[in-house]
């Protein structure tokens, strides 16, 4: 007779690594099913698991399912808090019992059937965890409060006086209907805010047609189906324009004057706002030989825009200031963010400015802290400024070169220096830029230029924000940190894979550091697989937030860092002056000694307020470009390959740097895997590879200006991809996600 096989018990240690291991909760079932248990053997398994529960390594939920302390259940209940930079839906646990911050969760791709949720609804779903202990994915069951009461879109009419409303949000995949009397007599493909009516009809909601905003296509309609899409406040309350139309000049009093310095903004020709000036001379110290004494300026936000009142209860709400092509919508009204908070020349402006003295390498020897009274001497533009560096100063900048811009660049030198000893990640990506007419028609898209005089500020900035974070760490004052965690091990360990497909290779077994990614960028530059290893290794990056906690700046290479630069269009900054304020005793407008305990919950609003900004902006500019080819249909275009998917590759085109998807069912005849680690797609039969980086000839098939979206269909003269997949690589499972917790 044989004899049954022997299976030991598992240590405490297996199990509890295999509950942490699973996506949701786990029972005894799973448990004694995934080690072979049987008859007596379970009631040993019962004895760890209360063991493993008495220890707090795990915690019981409901149905006696086991997971690790502050887990998500397998469905809860969640409200939708914001996007992420590429526009995907954020969203927050309710009633999360768990210690420290609740875990993030991305709300799953749309499915047709599904809720169509938005920013604001809260919604039961089910939960799934996907990357580490801390990132889930939601899928919704159903709505149960929602927030969105309006909804942007155009209008068509049906023959029978009601219409239907195609929203202007790529997220929302169906239509609204409009009953007869509710249409608030709107024309055919007019833009329109609705509100969203109560109940539902199956498979379509109603709407009732409040707002007539222009045609679609009309001057400045793209930034305000950008502004209503995303939910960005854009019409102040009548007790915040009050407050601002009271204000004056702020007195000199107890402030340093600073009006004797000749100090200087210098911003892009299309800057709506100066908040930063700028000054630099030889330090006098003998001690110092080749050092720098530097002051950087900036507007004093917070004597104007004091804790709790209307302008900073609306300031909060909006977090930031959002820029589009043609318009900002301001975190401030425009007499203070163009009026009193912004340092025009020859006008007396109050200012928190910090001085700092630098030795010749560029080392921060101290600085120090002043509330003050200065007096801009001229404002310049990075161009203006670069080509007086480059010896063609015009009749402005001609007099004051030898004075404050040769001073500035040999300051800068200082920094630069220190900067490329420090090890700042050198990841340069182009920023387009879009040329409106004063009638509102796309003229030009471009891509920005970037000189050393941009590079000047940059770092003047920088050194800025790091005295304002150690100066707070020295008077024990709350600081809203600028930080910027470590890649992810998954994501480094999937960018290592693919730079060894490339026979680079990122270093291993040690504390990582930007100069280590500098050094597979220099060994690329100048070469074919240049723009694709700079695309995979931003994709390897986290995303910088705003915390109180300070982990420090991994793209900067600094401990500690905070935003001090901007108050005028960043919130975190005004809280940053606030704290300067309270903690160095310099008078009004102080940080009150309470509000270090909603530092936190402070930090996630404006991270997400920081996003949605950064979302907006980029549909614009989609738009606007949709718009300027939408005349090109048909047309061929050279475009780089920015996006790899499951359904399609992403392309760039090289002149305008616009993007649309080339459908993976228009690719030649074949069935194509998604390669993850390579970033590619590969023809299962003909082994045809298409991949991140590769150059293309593409042919606009459809431009749509209503979502800002193209279609692109492959062109002929395509170049061969850079290097295709080492042979055995393991392809992509087709229809797995891929899934970001940045």
């Amino acid at each position: 007779m044989k004899k049954p096989k022997i299976v030991p018990i598992p240590s405490k240690q297996e199990i509890l690594d295999f509950i942490r291991a699973q996506p949701g909760r786990v029972g005894k079932r799973e448990l004694a099913r995934a080690f072979n248990l049987r008859g007596s053997d379970k009631i040993d398994l019962k004895a760890i698991l209360k063991e493993l529960e008495r220890e707090g390594e795990v915690e019981r939920g409901q149905k006696r399912r086991f997971a690790r302390p502050g887990a998500l259940p397998d469905v809860g209940v969640v409200e939708i808090i914001g996007t992420d930079s590429d526009g995907e839906l954020l969203a927050r646990p309710l009633n999360y019992e768990g210690e420290g911050r609740p875990p993030r969760i991305f709300m799953a791709p749309f499915r047709p059937g599904e809720a169509a949720v938005g920013v604001g609804d809260r919604v039961l779903a089910k939960l799934k965890r996907v990357r580490g202990e801390d990132v889930y994915e939601a899928r919704p069951i159903r709505i149960i409060g929602e927030a969105r009461a309006r909804v942007l879109g155009v209008f068509e009419p049906n023959p029978d006086g009601s219409g239907r409303l195609r929203p202007t949000s790529r997220k929302e995949k169906a239509e609204y209907i409009v009953p007869r009397g509710e249409t608030g007599d709107a024309k055919a493909g007019e833009l329109v805010l609705a509100d969203i009516m109560p109940g539902r009809l199956y498979g379509m909601r109603t709407v009732s047609v409040k707002e007539r905003m222009g045609m679609l296509g009309a001057p400045r309609s793209v930034s305000l189906v950008a502004i209503h899409t995303n939910d960005i406040p854009f019409e102040f309350p009548e007790a915040a324009l009050k407050q601002a139309a009271a204000e004056g000049p702020a007195p000199l009093g107890d402030r340093t004057d600073l009006r004797s310095i000749p100090l200087v903004t210098i911003d892009g020709e299309d800057a709506r706002d100066f908040d930063d000036a700028v000054f630099a001379e030889p330090d006098a110290d003998p001690k110092n030989p080749g050092g720098w004494h530097c002051i950087v300026a900036i507007a004093d936000v917070s004597w104007y825009v004091r804790p709790g009142d209307a302008l900073d209860k609306e300031a909060f709400k909006r977090g930031n200031s959002v820029y589009f092509p043609d318009r900002v919508v301001p975190m401030l009204p425009e007499e203070l963010s163009n009026g009193w908070c912004s340092l025009k020349p020859d006008e007396d402006r109050p200012c928190m400015a910090v001085h700092f003295w630098l030795d010749a390498l560029g080392n921060k020897l101290r600085h120090r802290f002043v509330r003050a009274m200065m007096r801009s001497v001229a404002r310049f533009t990075y161009t203006q400024v670069q080509a007086a560096k480059d010896g063609r100063p015009d009749d402005k900048i001609g007099p004051l070169l030898p004075q404050v811009i040769e001073p500035l660049y040999g300051a800068w030198a200082a920094l630069f220096r220190e900067r490329k000893e420090r090890g700042v990640l050198e990841l340069d990506i182009p920023e387009r830029k879009v040329t409106i007419t004063p009638e509102g028609k796309v003229e030009a898209i471009t891509e920005r230029e970037r000189f050393d005089s941009h590079r000047l500020i940059e770092d003047f900035m920088i050194m800025a924000n790091v005295c304002a974070a150690e100066t707070l760490e020295k008077v024990h004052k709350p600081c809203m940190y600028r930080i910027h965690d470590l890649p992810s091990q998954e994501k480094l360990e999937g960018l290592r894979e693919f730079l060894s497909s490339l026979d680079l290779k990122l270093a291993k077994g040690q504390v990582l550091r930007p100069a280590h990614f500098n050094r597979v960028l220099e060994a690329v530059a100048d070469t074919v697989n240049s723009h694709l290893v700079s695309q995979v290794i931003l994709r390897s990056q986290a995303q910088a937030q705003y915390s109180p906690e300070n982990i420090g700046h991994f793209g900067l290479g600094l401990a500690r860092y905070a935003h001090f630069t901007s108050p005028i269009r960043r919130y975190a900054d005004l809280l940053v002056h606030r704290a300067l304020i309270a903690g160095l005793h310099l008078g009004e407008g102080a940080l009150p000694a309470d509000a270090v305990a909603e530092f936190a919950e402070w930090g996630e609003h404006i991270s997400v307020t920081e996003r949605r900004a950064a979302v907006a902006e980029r549909e614009a500019v989609d738009r606007y470009v949709t718009a300027f080819l939408v005349d090109r249909v048909g047309a061929s275009f050279s475009g780089k390959v920015s996006g790899v998917t499951r359904f399609g590759l992403f392309v760039t085109l090289d002149q305008t740097g616009a993007d649309g998807l080339v459908p993976i069912s228009t690719l030649p005849e074949d069935f194509y895997v998604h390669d993850e680690v390579h970033h590619c797609l590969v023809g299962k039969r003909t082994r045809k590879t298409f991949q991140l980086g590769q150059t293309l000839e593409v042919e606009l098939a459809e431009a749509n200006t209503l979502t800002g979206s193209m279609v692109f269909r492959l062109g002929g003269g395509s170049e061969r991809p850079p290097r295709p997949p080492r042979p055995g690589a393991k392809p992509f499972r087709p229809g797995a996600k891929r899934h970001k917790g940045r």
